[in-house]
């Protein structure tokens, strides 16, 4: 990582998020918006994002790179610039790629009930030689995602729903784990694994 930009990521930790209970037939409706953009509008759920001037130098600077990069979804940049949607401010700074420098993990959250809806890793071990900061990962169709790093492996984890669940109560959380492809520079999907969906308050 640049040496400059650690000046700039400065990550901080906030609270957001919220859980609503729904039909079948609104999750159905939920999942094909996520696939068609639409809940990047903040229409369906009424619930922005914090304004520009709440965000982070941190949430900022990855914003920016997201928008600017061609293969970030259509999708992701609606909601980017909807301001219904934004960078998670804790962002996670660890090496991944086994090159000794700080790569960055970020999540980008809906606004609403669906949560973080997509992630990414960022590093300057791009095999490109230029010491740009640039995408090697992207999962960008998720719902209610969450990312961990653990001895220099990154996991994330999602929700999957089966016909008769809820949004507020997924069947199935599914754990994939992260592996650094040394050949084309990229994290690559190693394996996933079911989790315990997680646990209903009365």
């Amino acid at each position: 990582m640049p040496d400059g930009l650690h000046a700039i990521l400065q990550p901080s930790r906030v609270g957001c998020g919220a859980g609503v209970s729904t039909t079948v037939a609104r999750i159905r409706v939920l999942r094909r918006l996520i696939a068609g953009g639409l809940l990047a509008a903040g229409l369906l759920l009424g619930l922005p994002g914090p304004a520009p001037a709440q965000l982070t130098q941190t949430q900022r600077f990855f914003m920016q790179r997201l928008l600017d990069d061609p293969d970030t979804s259509r999708t992701v940049k609606r909601l980017l610039r909807s301001e219904g949607g934004f960078v998670d401010p804790s962002v996670t700074f660890r090496d991944l790629t086994g090159d000794r420098k700080a790569d960055a993990v970020i999540r980008v959250q809906s606004g609403g009930a669906t949560g973080a809806v997509a992630v990414y890793a960022f590093s300057t071990d791009t095999g490109s030689g230029t010491g740009r900061l640039e995408a090697i990962f992207r999962s960008q169709r998720l719902i209610r995602a969450s990312t961990a790093v653990s001895r220099n492996t990154m996991t994330y984890t999602y929700a999957r729903y089966g016909p008769a669940d809820e949004l507020c109560c997924p069947g199935m959380v599914v754990e994939a784990t992260l592996r650094w492809d040394e050949d084309r520079h990229m994290l690559r999907v190693a394996s996933r694994r079911p989790l315990p969906p997680p646990a209903v308050v009365p």
